[in-house]
């Protein structure tokens, strides 16, 4: 028989939230649990990373409050198993343990709290795709007054997330964020559970994300992890947290500290839906520093994990040569996305894709698109993404002068973010442009100010790619290439693939492949990209 001491002691654990103690001590009195404490052992188990125990605990929690006559109680552990469950991914349990709980409050009658957690599935539904988000938002209003009437701050928290989540699908951005504002006020100062706290945070960061946000979500992403620091038992949510973090270091430049917080990550979110998008941010991350293969592997497991690793995917495969299947890939996600905020996530990438495969007309579609997007949800960061794309269709359209003025938006925008990265990519486009007006003096400082760049990041492909701009010309190399060669030369810098310039010269591939051997040999390069790069120093394109 177990000590009564032990069993206080875990009792006590729990209240001052020091949750691997108390988890310890209340298991090691399992056997004697009445139904509170196995309640508290679930919630202790959830948090130190125990999910099949916690799901074992809220279920034997659940019937010995029913045997003991606590309906109330007993529907609570439903909620909490069926929300854990829902968020894992597992939606047809989850459903179950929320009706297997509104029918305990039906069957007797209840006027409870309870209700209003057991009205969260319906409302969750509701503001996640599958229903209208206006009837989310009048869920969700029926649990804020549910809230306030007993006294609840989890569920008011709830209550007011939700709210905000209803309203930027409905479109009506600023005033949905701060309502989640308000939901994570009660978080960092510590007003709710900590399990409750560890799902507001995701669900805000998954607002920030979704309208480009990304000061907001620095803020609440350093709030939260002071938050954390006063938690040190916690492993719950720190996967999810890893990711944001990964996502906004990568954006401020600290990329070797992305890569590792990514790859934490991978581990503790393995048997998580989340996963998914750790192994995505953690793709990204090595595409951009030049581990093709590396993030191939990544975005792949992301794929079999359910996720569209887009538009990561599709820009390894521009960076690979493979501008066929890039163009492909990127056009089916912009095609099958009918949201706008999935929409400008993809819609700068399509853009750069359209414009290496020729097709000036379809980025100049998509660009006109992310500015009304950006205009539309105001965000410092779509204005941003869509000023960088406006500048690259201008350039493709021999405007350089207006895409001077949009490039240099776009640059001072990102620098604003303090997106290192998106800046020198901007500046990049600049030089392009100014040297096609002639100014070849600022056109270096700008490939040298973006090269710098780039080596501290480590981007070696973008590093490779501007060092081939910054090469002075070899100017007798352009008078030996032949007619057909010059032909050649001026497809593959709009971007053509070897079978499209087979096409539109009316040869074979083979002869395409000879051409270039030919050209890339007198041309003194190794590279498509430095070939293109030669041919725009040149105005051939």
């Amino acid at each position: 028989m177990v000590t009564t001491d032990r069993l206080v002691s875990g009792r006590a654990a729990f209240e001052r939230q020091a949750w691997a103690a108390a988890h310890e001590l209340l298991s090691g009195t399992d056997q004697d649990l009445d139904a509170a404490d196995l309640e508290r052992l679930a919630t202790t188990a959830c948090l130190t990373g125990s999910d099949d125990e916690s799901d074992e605990m809220w279920v034997r929690a659940h019937h010995e409050y029913l045997i003991a006559g606590e309906p109330t109680a007993a529907a609570r552990c439903a909620f909490w198993l069926g929300i854990r469950l829902l968020l894992r991914g597992e939606g047809a349990q989850g459903s179950g343990w929320f009706a297997r709980g509104r029918r305990l409050i039906d069957e007797c009658g209840l006027d409870c709290v309870e209700q209003g957690y057991l009205l969260l599935d319906k409302a969750i539904a509701a503001v996640s795709g599958l229903g209208d988000p206006r009837d989310g938002y009048a869920i969700f209003s029926n649990i804020c007054h549910l809230a306030d009437r007993f006294g609840d701050r989890d569920l008011a928290t709830f209550g007011q997330l939700g709210r905000g989540q209803a309203l930027v699908r409905a479109g009506d951005v600023a005033r949905g964020l701060a309502l989640v504002d308000e939901a994570m006020v009660a978080v960092t100062t510590g007003e709710v559970s900590a399990i409750t706290a560890g799902i507001v945070y995701c669900a805000a960061l998954g607002e920030c994300n979704v309208t480009c946000d990304v000061r907001r979500a620095h803020e609440w992403t350093a709030a939260f992890s002071r938050w954390f620091a006063s938690q040190p038992d916690l492993v719950a949510y720190r996967g999810q947290c890893l990711v944001h973090r990964a996502e906004i270091m990568r954006l401020h430049g600290d990329w070797p500290d992305a890569v590792r917080e990514a790859a934490r990550a991978c581990e503790r979110l393995d048997r998580h839906p989340a996963g998914a998008l750790a192994f995505y941010e953690l793709g990204e991350l090595q595409r951009l520093r030049g581990d093709f293969a590396g993030a191939d592997r990544a975005f792949r497991e992301a794929s079999r994990r359910g996720f569209d690793p887009q538009p990561g995917l599709a820009l390894l495969r521009l960076a690979q040569g493979a501008l066929d299947v890039a163009a492909a890939v990127i056009r089916r996600a912009v095609e099958e996305a009918t949201d706008r905020h999935t929409r400008a996530r993809l819609l700068g990438p399509y853009v750069e894709t359209m414009l290496h495969a020729g097709d000036a007309a379809a980025a100049r579609a998509a660009a006109d698109e992310l500015t009304a997007i950006a205009e539309e949800i105001d965000m410092p960061m779509l204005y941003a993404m869509s000023a960088y794309a406006s500048g690259a269709v201008r350039l493709a359209e021999h405007d350089a002068v207006a895409a001077c003025r949009d490039l240099r938006r776009a640059w001072m925008a990102w620098r604003d973010l303090e997106a290192p990265y998106e800046a020198a990519r901007a500046r990049v486009l600049v030089g392009v442009a100014t040297r096609a007006l002639g100014d070849e003096e600022t056109a270096i400082m700008e490939f040298d100010a973006a090269r710098w760049v780039f080596d501290h990041l480590g981007a070696a492909p973008d590093t490779a790619a501007v060092e081939a701009l910054s090469q002075p010309e070899r100017t007798s190399s352009h008078g030996s290439l032949t007619g057909r060669e010059n032909e050649v030369l001026r497809l593959v810098a709009g971007g053509r693939s070897n079978k499209e310039i087979a096409a539109t010269l009316i040869i074979s591939e083979h002869t395409v492949r000879r051409h270039l051997q030919n050209i890339f040999g007198k041309l003194g390069v190794s590279s498509r990209a430095a070939a293109t790069a030669y041919a725009f120093r040149r105005a051939l394109v």
